[in-house]
């Protein structure tokens, strides 16, 4: 697999990330829906990589700078279709090797608390991540589960 910044310039990432909101939205209602659009993701102190294996958008990933040391992963998606063939355990890793090198010292996450988002839960728990509470611009949700990590 390989991992690399994107510029969100593709229609393939765009689609790829279209269907991801799409999804989102129709597993949560609007204000418990969190995931950033395309201008957000491209906004200032965001970056985001796509990734692909042998050719193929397979997943992706974003960083969101919150304060100087702390950053907000967002954004990731595995395709469908290969969901548990470690592509999120690869950009997680990814993720927070890259949120290391930048200086931050904690990386936090918000993702949903139904069924559906358990597998997310878990692979970001064996990452080090633990619950807490809402953080940035969040606020409690029931429909959200909030996680962070030292790095």
């Amino acid at each position: 697999m390989e991992i690399a910044s994107d510029e969100l310039t593709s229609s393939e990432i765009v689609a790829f990330l279209e269907a991801h909101v799409a999804q989102l939205r129709s597993l949560s209602p609007p204000e418990s829906t969190h995931a950033l659009d395309l201008a957000g993701l491209r906004a200032p102190g965001v970056s985001f990589w796509s990734a692909y294996d042998a050719g193929e958008l397979v997943g992706c990933a974003a960083l969101k700078a919150l304060t100087d040391d702390h950053a907000e992963l967002k954004s990731m998606r595995t395709a469908p279709h290969r969901v548990g063939e470690g592509i999120g355990a690869g950009l997680v890793t990814f993720v927070l090797e890259r949120a290391r090198e930048r200086g931050f010292s904690r990386v936090s996450l918000e993702t949903g608390s139904e069924e559906f988002f358990a597998p997310a839960r878990r692979l970001y728990a064996r990452h080090g991540f633990v619950e807490c509470p809402p953080f940035g611009d969040y606020r409690p949700d029931p429909l959200s589960t909030f996680m962070t990590r030292a790095l």
